[in-house]
């Protein structure tokens, strides 16, 4: 498996394209997206656990019931939420741009990412189309992955190629996603793209158990959006039999599937609202995987670790205080605990108490951009990864005013 270029468009038969057409005051901000498949592909997709959804999600719901799907529209900067006309804008969304494609109107998915409650029209989304389609690019997905952007700072994208059934196979994808970020999905939306042949069967466990280990374990700050949505495409080109079982292909595909949500995932943590660092918490020894999950979860959460990780200060207790409260089964008086970035590795903590350590090899050790976390338990052999960032100051400016 190896990395390569061209995000969502990078799998054989897909395009994209994204721009400017007049959702956002700003000019300069690209606010919708257009993904195309050149043939019928197989779809899968999860959504947000909130009660609170947006208009598109029930839209694509109804959408994917076939199982496949041509085409995503996306807007950003109105997340058509909570508008009693909130399902009439989204089927027209999809009619306008299946209209435009010479597609039925079910074959298109739709997903919108920005304010809550605030009225979308039409317009600039009908008056744009033709623009977008004529923009469409089958070997860079940048002008889309920046087209779904809201308060994000960088554009995510990232693509690898493997083997399936001796086929040579692109998957690739995007995503957004700065604030509003915990498990159970997050105010992300991530649209996948691969021409490896799969079923819609598999497809969708796929999907779930890339989730499961990337998007269900990173937080930025403990909110779970409304519009949130994981949708994965594979049209089949690469012309590998289908994969329709639990065999070598399905877990080539899966390996391949994992990377890009991984990848994703920490792209996402680390470009969080306001962060400085990237926060890792690995757990090893947990007694069950769901153990290691909880408590990777739960410390990676915990807003006093954050802000400790964001002043440097090797506050350790914070950890175990959160370990003692994630409900997991273990054993504190076996826990060890340790930091590690570039500059280096430290242990703080051994059986559940404190040892002696330099503080200033850990504060260096906590001022680099990417700092994890070592839990080592001592209840099995289960591991959980969690990502996040830490807690700063401009997160709380970035929030005070984002309506405005």
């Amino acid at each position: 498996m190896e990395f390569i270029t061209g995000g969502v468009a990078a799998a054989k038969g897909f395009s994209a394209s994204g721009l400017h057409c007049g959702i956002r005051k700003n000019k300069t901000k690209k606010d919708l997206a257009l993904i195309v498949s050149e043939k019928e592909a197989n779809a899968a997709a999860m959504f947000t656990t909130n009660l609170v959804q947006g208009a598109p999600i029930a839209v694509t719901r109804d959408h994917l019931a076939k199982g496949s799907a041509r085409a995503i529209i996306c807007n950003s900067g109105n997340a058509n939420t909570c508008n009693a006309d909130g399902v009439f804008i989204a089927k027209e969304m999809c009619r306008l741009t299946a209209e435009q494609l010479g597609l039925k109107t079910e074959d298109v998915l739709v997903a919108s990412t920005g304010v809550i409650g605030q009225p979308l029209s039409l317009d600039p989304i009908a008056n744009a189309l033709e623009a977008l389609k004529k923009g469409l690019n089958s070997q860079d997905g940048s002008d889309a992955a920046q087209a779904i952007m809201t308060t994000d700072t960088v554009c995510k994208q990232a693509a690898v190629k493997f083997f399936c059934g001796g086929k040579e196979c692109v998957l690739g994808g995007m995503a957004k996603g700065s604030g509003m970020i915990h498990p159970d999905l997050a105010t992300m939306l991530v649209f996948l793209t691969t021409d490896c042949a799969v079923s819609s069967q598999f497809l969708n466990r796929a999907l779930h158990d890339a989730v499961d280990n990337s998007f269900h374990m990173m937080s930025i700050d403990q909110d779970t959006s409304t519009n949130d949505t994981v949708c994965i495409l594979a049209n089949g080109l690469a012309g590998n039999e289908t994969i329709c079982r639990e065999d070598e292909d399905y877990h080539a595909f899966l390996s391949a599937l994992s990377a890009v949500t991984d990848a994703l995932c920490r792209m996402i943590a680390e470009d969080g609202e306001g962060a400085t660092k990237l926060l890792c918490v690995k757990v090893s020894g947990g007694k069950t995987r769901e153990d290691a999950r909880k408590i990777a979860k739960t410390v990676v959460c915990s807003n006093l670790l954050k802000c400790a990780i964001f002043g440097a200060d090797a506050n350790w207790g914070r950890v175990l205080c959160a370990i003692g409260y994630s409900k997991a089964c273990v054993s504190i008086a076996g826990v060890d605990v340790a930091f590690s970035s570039s500059a280096g590795e430290i242990k703080v903590c051994e059986k559940g108490a404190g040892i002696p350590f330099s503080e200033e090899l850990a504060k260096e050790i906590l001022s680099q951009k990417e700092i994890t976390i070592s839990i080592t338990l001592s209840d099995g052999e289960a591991n959980a990864t969690a990502y996040g960032c830490d807690l700063t100051y401009d997160y709380v400016k970035i929030n005070g005013d984002y309506r405005t």
